[in-house]
């Protein structure tokens, strides 16, 4: 995508590694965002750290920072500060007082951001490219704490130029200390601190680059008012080479720069490159403390600082690698984007795996993936990979498998108890007593087990579900334990009726499509995974379960429009049953929070899930299939005007979107309903455009894909941070399932079994498995699968219907097989370059 003019406004375009956190690159090439400490830090600035560029040709010399015109608000932002802020103009920080470029476009396709600046009173133009790794399945080099920018130089004149680039940085700490190095073909500045490496707000940064002809500023100079910045400019425009400037006392905050010196005749091209490194090693639960007997806080290593001892380190890895990081990133990106979806649909697949590099995310120690809801101005919302919310988040599962099973074995060891009941939330650190009383959520339990399945269907790895079965089988068949006080299924006859708790937050009472379509995909998959591993008992109880449950679903939910909840919520006893007295509106004489006969946007998503896994879905087609016109027509909102919306907004005046839940004319709606009733929530959304795609109604999901990213078009969102409760949220990676939806998908990797039957039959699409990924292009005369990483086993391919297969290749060989209906069949073979059938 392409931003330019007023759509760079709102841009923060996260580059970090997962679980590093993060810092921002805005729309103008400002470095925003600062949250690389631990926790969130929205619209920070780490002092002046900034780019800058020097032309000189002959006797003249321009000298520009590396920015365009500064987006921010004109008057000054609001920081509660004294002589700065609103009144105050923009803060001196933007850089917006210092000679910039006239003209900057902006091209993002995570993971990689282009800028290009432009200015006619400059000699020549300069390209700015900044990414974090993102190498699918190589969770080591994608979770690098560091910042990469290739700047390449051109000079378009007829005169030879000579350029100075420069990467100034600030250190944070009251105690700073800077030292100049040169370690591996790495020269740069070390941002140390006199603070104890121990100490939970212990930091260090490094600016870095391995151009051959770089000089060093160990510190500007120190100063008061605005002594350092004035000082430092001057210097740089006028003289050839800068001050080294060392200091034998700490300082506070103090700046360094590097410098890269590059001369080019006409006609001509070079590029730079340059890192940005952090390291804050030390986490600890600043949100709910834990103290030692000391009175500290109990603290942990970011899984990072068990790789490198500081961010010089780090610096000096990632310039001794970059070019194979950088050609292995751009390998991504291009077979991302090289993909046949439309492009909203690809703007929503790629901007929201951004949410991996983002400050929602956290590696432990051990490298154990956890993640945040999302993420406030200042610290994270909602703790603890909630299971509720994560079952939406399709991209982790995919790109990095073996981080996904790291969160269901966390699950399995400190989150699930003898009776089979699951806490929702991780809480750190790990194995620390958990305070005040909760209940396990259905969907999140549920989603456990149907997350499992997934799991074990795209690693393969028979004997990882064999020694996790138990905890699976707890956790499904705490449905209808004795010791389940919410009494899900009290009768164990496969329908959910009692007090139920889910997303939304609150509890819904009775039977339900939404909740019950969890469980029974959820007893679905638990009958398949049981007896692949030969226990026929559980295999037949569950399907037993299944079976009728299912059919009393789709007999006693449907209302010939839509599923619905089935409850009278004027009656009161249904409260008392669970002590949920809390429930009753006495006013109204009814319960509150519940749907009733209202159309909820996600009754059906348990097919939504169906899809993606190749499960038979819950739902009757037929009645899905009017149940989702109904969703089209009453939920989604070509304008927002006249919605009365008492909650969170996210989409306002004539914008559009999909609600959570609506009562037709004719519905009574109670007094108070469902919660977040009228809101828009992105990854809701899309799960419902991903169903509508895979049954067919491909213009309806399409239309809501576009509505959501034109409310992040750069002039009034952020392309790269979709918003729920907080930030960067993780619901929203639900949109990286319409790849395989469009894709047709199919990994059954325990029975080495891949295939594609795309919406559209034909076409070129990204796909990750087992310990490989690659793109497949698929047309009417061949297939080339195709590997770009890893390596994957398989004996079978499935490929649309009524095609015949004439012959097949793996790694250039041709193999024997025999076709049965859309599938090849033949001796396993290891995939290490590509499988090519022809037609």
């Amino acid at each position: 995508m392409i931003y330019k003019g007023e759509k760079l406004k709102k841009i923060s375009f996260p580059l970090g590694g997962i679980g590093t956190g993060s810092v921002g690159i805005a729309g103008n090439g400002e470095l925003i965002d600062w949250e690389i400490f631990n926790r969130p830090n929205k619209n920070s600035k780490n002092g002046f750290t900034h780019f800058a560029v020097k032309a000189k040709r002959g006797d003249k010399t321009v000298a520009k920072v590396l920015q365009g015109d500064v987006v921010g608000d004109l008057i000054g932002p609001t920081i509660n500060g004294n002589f700065a802020g609103f009144g105050f103009g923009p803060l001196q920080t933007t850089m917006a007082g210092f000679p910039h470029f006239k003209n900057v476009v902006f091209k993002g396709e995570f993971p990689i951001a282009e800028l290009r600046f432009s200015d006619e009173a400059f000699f020549g133009k300069i390209k700015l490219v900044a990414f974090n790794p993102f190498i699918p399945h190589d969770d080591y080099h994608s979770s690098l704490p560091a910042a990469f920018f290739r700047a390449e130089v051109e000079n378009d004149t007829e005169e030879a130029v000579e350029y100075t680039l420069a990467f100034s940085a600030g250190n944070p700490s009251e105690k700073s200390r800077n030292a100049a190095f040169s370690q591996k073909g790495a020269k740069g500045v070390f941002l140390g601190t006199e603070t104890d490496k121990n100490d939970v707000n212990y930091s260090d940064l490094t600016i870095a680059t391995d151009c051959e002809n770089c000089f060093i500023t160990e510190n500007w100079f120190r100063g008061g008012w605005s002594d350092p910045q004035t000082v430092y400019w001057r210097n740089f425009r006028e003289n050839e080479r800068q001050p080294e400037r060392k200091y034998a006392d700490a300082g506070a905050y103090d700046h360094a720069s590097v410098f890269a010196a590059v001369s080019l005749p006409p006609k001509s091209k070079k590029i730079v490159r340059f890192i940005l490194a952090w390291n804050a090693p030390n986490n600890y639960n600043y949100w709910s403390p834990v103290k030692d007997e000391r009175g500290k806080d109990v603290a942990w290593k970011n899984y990072y600082a068990t790789c490198f001892e500081d961010s010089r380190a780090t610096a000096a890895y990632c310039l001794k690698h970059f070019d194979k990081l950088y050609r292995k990133t751009v390998q991504f990106k291009n077979a991302l984007f090289s993909s046949s979806l439309p492009k909203e649909v690809l703007d929503a697949v790629s901007a929201n795996i951004s949410i991996l590099k983002s400050p929602t995310v956290l590696r432990l120690t051990d490298g154990t993936f956890y993640g945040w809801e999302g993420v406030m101005e200042k610290q994270g919302s909602c703790e603890g990979t909630c299971q509720h919310v994560w079952n939406y988040a399709y991209a982790l599962p995919y790109l990095f498998p073996a981080l996904e099973r790291s969160v269901r074995e966390t699950v399995y060891r400190y989150n699930l108890f003898e009776s089979g009941e699951t806490a929702f939330r991780t809480v750190l650190p790990l194995g620390r007593k958990r305070e005040g009383k909760f209940r396990a959520c259905v969907d999140g339990q549920m989603g456990e087990v149907i997350k499992s399945y997934r799991e074990w269907k795209i690693c393969g790895d028979d004997a990882w579900l064999k020694s996790n079965w138990q905890s699976i089988k707890r956790m499904l068949e705490y449905a209808w334990s004795a010791d389940n006080n919410d009494r899900w299924d009290e009768n164990g006859d496969g329908v959910l009726d009692g007090r139920q708790h889910h997303t939304l937050d609150m509890e819904l009472f009775g039977a339900n499509s939404w909740l019950q379509g969890f469980y029974l995909l959820a007893l679905d998959c638990g009958s398949e995974m049981a007896e692949a591993l030969g226990d026929a008992d559980a295999a037949a109880r569950y399907a037993e379960k299944y079976a009728y449950g299912r059919k009393w679903m789709n007999e006693n939910l449907f209302n010939g429009r839509y599923f619905v909840q089935k409850i009278d919520i004027k009656d009161k006893l249904v409260l008392q049953r669970f002590g949920a007295e809390n429930y009753w509106n006495e006013e109204a004489g009814e319960i509150k929070y519940q749907y009733a006969d209202g159309c909820e946007i996600d009754q059906m998503l348990a097919d939504w899930h169906a899809s993606i896994l190749g499960v038979g879905g819950v739902f009757d087609k037929d009645k899905k299939q009017t149940a989702l016109k109904s969703l089209y027509r009453n939920n989604f909102k070509p304008s927002m005007r006249e919605v009365e919306n008492m909650w969170r907004l996210f989409t306002v005046n004539d914008e559009s979107g999909a609600i959570i839940c609506d009562y037709p004319d004719g519905v009574y709606k109670p007094v108070i309903p469902l919660p977040y009733c009228e809101e828009t929530m992105a990854g809701f959304e899309y799960a419902l455009a991903g169903l509508m795609i895979a049954e067919g109604l491909k213009q309806e999901g399409e239309t809501l894909v576009k509505a959501i990213r034109a409310r992040y078009d750069g002039a009034k969102r952020n392309p790269w941070n979709e918003m729920e409760c907080g930030s960067n949220y993780a619901r929203s990676m639900a949109s990286f399932a319409l790849l395989p939806i469009y894709s047709g998908f199919i990994c059954d990797m325990p029975k080495n079994r891949i295939g594609f039957v795309p919406i559209e039959e034909n076409g070129r699409f990204l796909w990750s498995a087992g310990a490989a990924w690659g793109t497949v292009c698929i047309d009417k005369t061949e297939i080339l699968f195709d590997i770009k990483g890893g390596e994957i086993a398989i004996s079978s391919f499935v490929f649309p219907q009524n095609r015949t297969a004439r012959s097949a290749f793996v790694d250039g060989n041709a193999v024997s097989f025999t076709q049965e209906e859309n599938a090849i069949y033949f001796n396993q073979r290891i995939l290490r370059k590509n499988l090519k059938i022809k037609f």
